[in-house]
């Protein structure tokens, strides 16, 4: 039985299934991405809701796992070489599932970066652009008077979803055929901006009609259903 008492996070929340990897999260669309990730792969994980509206994710224990702050964070008991690997980031944690099961990246070194590639965009656009709509339009940023700052967030994530859109013509996924890390990064952050942010006709989103439909498809998948809610609330 592994021993993860070294880790001073299963403090405050403790493993009942050691075994397991531990996901301490909470079910933002960064958060899904993890969740999702180990429904699709079918990895045997221990979710912990972490209640960022709370701070939860400033304790000293959530901090000594992750010094940013930030969920998603796993520990994973049987990592490199057999010995636990403790892990933030979400795309760090996309990518090292994929390795780990050899699924949803493909096998080839050019495919493989194809993915990378995809999957960075939307870490370094779609998430920061995306966030900060939701930031002006549903929480404090909407009393801010002055419209511009709202304004500069809109049109830069409808251009967004016009790169995402003309990617998707033609594709089911945003690597044609395949299904891969770089749509699961992606598919809770484009639910998000529409329905929880509710600024489906600030950005226009129905004039992206590929995108839509690679949406619909995503939230299709059992897994995706599942992921999206993960960990589950108290």
């Amino acid at each position: 039985m592994p021993d993860l008492s070294i880790f001073p996070i299963t403090r405050r929340w403790p493993a009942r299934h050691p075994e397991r990897i531990q996901l301490y999260s909470l079910a933002t669309p960064n958060g899904v991405k993890a969740s999702i990730m180990l429904e699709e792969t079918g990895l045997a994980y221990e979710p912990h809701r972490v209640d960022i509206t709370q701070g939860e994710s400033h304790t000293p224990e959530f901090l000594s796992l992750n010094p940013n702050g930030k969920i998603p964070a796993i520990i994973d008991p049987d990592g490199p070489g057999g010995r636990p690997l403790a892990l933030f980031e979400s795309g760090a944690i996309l990518l090292y599932l994929a390795d780990k099961t050899g699924r949803f990246i493909p096998a080839d070194p050019a495919g493989r970066w194809e993915a990378i590639q995809w999957l960075f965009f939307q870490m370094a656009s779609i998430g920061p652009m995306f966030g900060q709509v939701g930031f002006f339009h549903r929480y404090a940023g909407k009393e801010i008077e002055d419209p511009r700052p709202r304004q500069r967030y809109v049109d830069e994530s409808r251009r967004l979803l016009g790169v995402l859109d003309a990617r998707l013509d033609g594709r089911d996924w945003l690597l044609g055929d395949d299904y891969t890390i770089a749509d699961i990064a992606t598919l809770g952050w484009v639910d998000n901006l529409i329905n929880f942010y509710e600024a489906r006709e600030l950005v226009g989103y129905d004039d992206f009609a590929h995108v839509d439909a690679w949406l619909q498809r995503g939230l299709a998948r059992p897994a995706v259903q599942r992921g999206l809610k993960v960990p589950a609330g108290e």
